[in-house]
């Protein structure tokens, strides 16, 4: 199961990405690069930060391994977002990576002044944004602590 909106069959190795996006083309290309990983992945989506919060907080059966939040969304965007799961105890330990088109160096400093665990500039073309996607996989299904449910290997 590539990637499920379900969060049903879930092997113990397989990463859960909870991404915040309000573009709908944007999650439509997310989900077809985690799909055509050969590592499954279990993706979830949220509209803007104040859903991603709420998943966060009230969703117990399904809870990330990281959570990727797009800086620009209404409601609520991402540096909001990551500001409150910082200030929340029960969420404060969520590895949360900013995606997003911008480049600019203030917003890169923002994400990390306020905790992002990384920022990612997305590629533009969709051979890149798959090397991207697969070495963001890579790299937190080796790493992954998910706060509620301990450490998993």
């Amino acid at each position: 199961m590539p990637v499920s909106g379900s969060g049903q069959g879930r092997t113990p190795a397989q990463l859960r990405v909870l991404l915040a996006d309000d573009n709908l083309g944007d999650r439509l290309l997310a989900e077809e690069a985690f799909a055509a990983l050969a590592q499954p992945v279990d993706l979830q989506f949220a509209e803007n930060g104040r859903q991603a919060l709420e998943r966060l907080r009230d969703d117990r059966d399904w809870q990330p391994d990281v959570v990727v939040l797009d800086i620009n969304m209404p409601i609520m965007n991402g540096f909001e977002a990551l500001q409150s799961i910082r200030r929340d105890p029960a969420l404060s330990l969520y590895p949360v990576v900013m995606l997003s088109s911008s480049r600019d160096p203030e917003d890169i400093v923002t994400a990390y002044d306020l905790l992002a665990s990384s920022y990612l500039t997305k590629e533009q073309d969709f051979p890149r944004f798959m090397d991207q996607i697969e070495s963001f996989v890579a790299f937190w299904s080796t790493c992954r602590f998910s706060p509620g449910r301990g450490a998993h290997t």
